[in-house]
Formats: structure tokens, C-alpha cells, sequence
């Protein structure tokens, strides 16, 4: 994945930064940074900042887009348009820490998820960060619906 876009959310965006991981794009976002650990951060990793704040990007030496909606779908499809973003590597970050997920053998999830869904799922992931299984359940399936959808909004 080098030499792909990273990046870097402000504290008005959250939303679009747990969907950005969910797309499968590393986007660092803590909501206690403030403006001068934002700006300091994007710049020392070489992320594109993504913000709602006109003074906040006017920062020398970063690389930023000003999302011009509040609304999460405009802003995924802004974000997409803008960088070129495809959903193919979807659901490979941890929505929460932003971590690259690692795919475990079943046994790892014993004693870690529901026992329903230990006995109906085969293929977890863990995130190596927060702890954190995931599996291809409802929740999955309400997720990907809104990733195409979201997608779908993308000229």
C-alpha cells in the first residue's frame, strides 16, 4: 500500500473517518487533538488533511481538502471523486484505531465473540491494536449496503 493517499480527519469529522477505514484507507483521527497537533501530524506523516476549517487549512505545509458538506454521504463522495477512492479493499482497518485488521483461524475467536456466532461464522479478523474480532455477520452486511451505497453516489 505505499504511495497511496493517508489521511488525516479533524475533530468535525469523525463519522467520515471511521468510513474511510471501513473503505479500507488509513485515516488517523483523534477528536482531543487540537488544531496545532492536527497540522503538526500532517504534516510529520505526510497525510492529506481532510477539514471543515478554512483557517485550520490555510496552514503552511500541508495538504489538505475542505469538506464542503456536513452530510456523510456528500463527504465520502467529495473524498472519493477527489482522490480516486475505490471500496476494494473494504473492511481491512479497524473501524475504531484505524489498525490493518489480520485475518485469525477460527479458534483464536473462541471465548471472544458470541457463541452463536462463533458456531455460524469461519473467518474472523483481529484487530493486533484494540482487541477487537470482527466477523461478516448483520452488522457486515448493513455496513457493505451503505458502502455501495455510499459509492454509488460517486460520479
Amino acid at each position: 500500500m505505499d504511495g497511496e493517499v493517508r489521511f488525516l480527519a479533524d475533530g468535525m469529522l469523525g463519522t467520515l473517518a471511521k468510513w474511510l477505514r471501513i473503505l479500507g484507507y488509513d485515516t488517523a483521527y483523534d477528536a482531543r487533538w487540537d488544531d496545532n497537533e492536527i497540522a503538526r501530524r500532517a504534516r510529520a506523516e505526510g497525510r492529506v488533511l481532510l477539514s471543515r476549517d478554512h483557517d485550520l487549512l490555510r496552514r503552511k505545509g500541508l495538504r489538505g481538502l475542505f469538506v464542503e458538506s456536513q452530510v456523510l454521504d456528500e463527504q465520502v463522495a467529495q473524498v472519493s471523486l477527489a482522490f480516486g477512492l475505490e471500496a476494494e479493499r473494504s473492511f481491512s482497518r479497524c473501524p475504531v484505531c484505524n489498525s490493518q485488521l489480520e485475518q485469525v483461524p477460527k479458534t483464536d475467536a473462541w471465548g471472544q465473540v458470541p457463541p452463536f456466532v462463533y458456531a455460524t461464522h469461519d473467518q474472523f479478523s483481529l484487530c493486533p491494536e484494540c482487541n477487537r474480532f470482527y466477523w461478516r455477520g448483520t452488522h457486515w452486511q448493513h455496513m457493505w449496503e451503505k458502502l455501495e451505497e455510499l459509492m454509488r453516489q460517486v460520479p
